[in-house]
């Protein structure tokens, strides 16, 4: 008789099965994207993740105390995660006082640190564990080919605008994303500039668009869920890259159509 899943093995499946789901999509090519959640307790990494080293934190974080991180490596392919979990996911835990943490890996990986956007997952982990009550966060960050196309265009580089144009297309998106999505606009990858203009995007949104970039998707509940909101802007974008390709000849569902949706459906919307 095999033994249970523990709480991490369960989550590094699930990490591996989305980032299988983010490869079909296309939208992590090669070792793009990455995947992590945060612990507002930090469980035992030991059992999985042996290997242990201080290191720096990348800010100092005093109120993090304790937290935990399960997080892609740097340079990985997410379609490896589901058959090989260890050997390409990485574990850290912020160290009493915050200006150090304990970076956990197995034997032998070939990553030498966290995904190198991880500066700013954390910062995402760190400001919705702390403004809510909730133990867990999930981030899924990927390319999505549609949307992250509408977003080289500098007219959806518009929060307004972008959020009009895709939720004409069908009812549901509003319904998932009743107060619209967040816009990004483009910093460097990796730098904290990147972190400041997603958190501000993130201030009223789960879901933000980096522009020129790809997509952050966050949820409370799962992996699997933050995959979810990805494939509802992804589908929303595709419709709008279709009207595109025929010249926009059609503008979707109306404005007053989609306000008499959300009043019958009990919808608080802002994007409208």
């Amino acid at each position: 008789m095999s033994n249970p899943e523990t709480q991490i093995q369960k989550i590094m499946r699930e990490m591996g099965e989305v980032g299988s789901m983010l490869h079909a999509m296309g939208a992590a090519e090669g070792a793009a994207g990455n995947i992590s959640c945060g612990f507002r307790v930090a469980p035992d990494f030991a059992a999985e993740f042996p290997v242990q080293k201080v290191i720096d934190m990348p800010f100092a974080a005093p109120d993090m105390a304790g937290f935990g991180f399960l997080a892609t490596g740097s340079g990985c392919r997410l379609r490896d995660i589901l058959k090989f979990p260890k050997e390409n996911v990485g574990a850290w835990v912020v160290n009493p006082g915050g200006l150090t943490g304990t970076y956990y890996t197995a034997e032998g990986v070939t990553f030498t640190r966290l995904t190198s956007e991880f500066n700013t997952h954390m910062a995402f982990h760190r400001g919705k564990i702390l403004a809510s009550n909730i133990d867990i966060n999930y981030i899924v960050h990927g390319h999505p080919p549609k949307t992250t196309f509408l977003s080289h265009l500098e007219r959806y580089q518009n929060e307004k605008y972008l959020n009009e144009h895709l939720f004409h297309w069908e009812p549901e998106t509003l319904f998932h994303f009743p107060t619209g999505i967040g816009m990004a606009q483009f910093r460097t990858p990796g730098t904290m500039e990147l972190t400041e203009e997603t958190l501000r995007a993130l201030t009223n949104h789960e879901f933000v668009i980096w522009a020129r970039h790809g997509a952050v998707s966050r949820s409370a509940k799962s992996f699997m869920h933050a995959f979810d909101m990805i494939e509802y802007i992804e589908t929303a974008a595709q419709y709008e890259y279709f009207n595109l390709t025929i010249g926009e000849q059609s503008t979707g569902i109306p404005t007053p159509d989609m306000l008499t949706f959300a009043k019958i459906a009990g919808i608080n919307q802002t994007v409208f």
